[in-house]
């Protein structure tokens, strides 16, 4: 018996919100602050990025667990992760 189904090829995520992110124009250390630093500057140049929500969701999908992605920290984004459960 022959079906005419087509197999789903596995692609790799879309990666391109990375070459215009205003993070890459810092340091790594503006979005991985030391535990109890502010990440009031990580999140205002988050906040003003195309690529933040691509950012986020990538953060999300591969549960990324420290430092700022998206705009949200780590404890912001596990909320968010509690309540989408929830929905």
């Amino acid at each position: 018996m022959h079906t005419d189904t087509i197999e789903p090829i596995a692609t790799e995520p879309d990666m391109t919100w990375r070459e215009d992110a205003l993070c890459a124009q810092a340091g790594p250390e503006f979005f991985f602050p030391a535990p109890g630093s502010s990440t009031r500057e990580a999140k205002q140049l988050c906040g003003a990025c195309e690529g933040r929500l691509a950012c986020l969701e990538y953060a999300l999908r591969n549960d990324e667990r420290f430092g700022v992605w998206g705009g949200l920290s780590e404890k912001e984004r596990l909320r968010l992760r509690r309540d989408r459960g929830r929905g």
